[in-house]
């Protein structure tokens, strides 16, 4: 316990060093003039030069929804200020890639962040990944590229061998691809070994995984790879952050109840407030959220407006508050 806290505390430092102006909401400003409006407050991305805005639009909801809702999520997203945009080749068999070439990319291209992903195994499949990708998305490059999903320690040993990073590499170097990075959501161990493997080439601008206020007490990301990426500069892309809907009483996919549970953390035990604000208040640079329609995003993007960080005796709090949570049942999707 004393070990978690004083990681954790340790972090406070890191968080303000990312945001690019802590002055500006404290100001009462929230957001950043461009050419869409008003975009949300912005992060930097690890080492790259890029500033991107804390909130993200997740794209596996833009692929499963109806087109209608698909199209009005993007459209609010810009309007509330997101100007990163997650999706990747698998999400509905391509479907989310598409309706971003189709609703997203024609007039907002320059203004926007794009990111996708491929669960390719072998170097083939990752580049036939890629020219699909580019494709689908209606997209001369992309901004990140990011090796999705990784399993285990062994899945990113066969992986590697199989020569998909170097796919991933020759596509940055042909300026397919701006930078790239990797995900997973299963297993920390994962993470690590895909860190230890590539230590002294560093090839990696991101790093994607579980940040959500119960992760720190069992199998955790936080605890077991956010140190290291920092050290690495990496930016850190949040997700799970709401343990994939696993802190509500129930998750419908459009008229169809996913699954349900006697005793969810929001509102019983904490608020999504609370739960966003924690994960803002940590050193990532975007929070990805996945939204069916755009009510749902717009309680994401009135929350990233409102954010004040917590000090260091309220996340601890928070975390300590739902202990008794921890474990499979919410974080159904880590494999210890």
């Amino acid at each position: 316990m004393e070990q978690r806290r004083a990681f954790l505390k340790s972090l406070a430092m890191l968080t303000s060093g990312i945001m690019v102006s802590d002055k500006l909401m404290a100001g009462g400003i929230t957001g950043y003039p461009d050419k869409l409006g008003n975009a949300l407050p912005l992060r930097m991305l690890g080492k790259t030069n890029e500033k991107v805005t804390m909130l993200g639009l997740g794209g596996y909801h833009v692929g499963w929804t109806t087109e209608r809702d698909a199209q009005e999520v993007i459209e609010t997203a810009l309007e509330g200020g997101i100007r990163f945009f997650d999706t990747a080749e698998s999400y509905d068999d391509g479907g989310s890639e598409r309706r971003y070439g189709n609703y997203l990319v024609p007039k907002y291209r320059d203004e926007v962040f794009i990111m996708t992903k491929s669960q390719a195994n072998t170097a083939k499949e990752a580049q036939e990944h890629l020219e699909g990708s580019l494709k689908r998305l209606n997209c001369d490059y992309i901004d990140l590229w990011q090796i999705h999903s990784l399993r285990t320690p062994e899945d990113v040993k066969n992986r590697l061998d199989e020569g998909v990073l170097e796919v991933f590499r020759k596509a940055k170097e042909e300026g397919k691809v701006k930078y790239i990075g990797f995900t997973g959501h299963q297993n920390p161990f994962a993470h690590q070994k895909m860190l230890e493997k590539t230590t002294d080439s560093n090839p990696f601008a991101t790093v994607q995984m579980p940040v959500n206020v119960i992760d720190p007490h069992w199998h955790s990301f936080t605890e077991n790879v956010l140190s290291d990426a920092l050290d690495r500069n990496l930016g850190i892309l949040a997700m799970k952050t709401l343990a994939d809907g696993r802190f509500f009483k129930e998750k419908r996919k459009l008229d169809k109840i996913q699954y349900t549970t006697e005793n969810p953390l929001v509102p019983d035990a904490i608020s999504i407030k609370n739960a966003l604000h924690y994960v803002w208040s940590l050193p990532v640079s975007v929070l990805i959220t996945g939204a069916e329609n755009k009510t749902y995003l717009q309680e994401k993007i009135d929350l990233a407006r409102d954010f004040i960080k917590m000090t260091e005796e309220e996340r601890l709090a928070l975390v300590e508050s739902i202990a008794g949570y921890a474990g499979n049942k919410v974080e159904y999707y880590k494999k210890a």
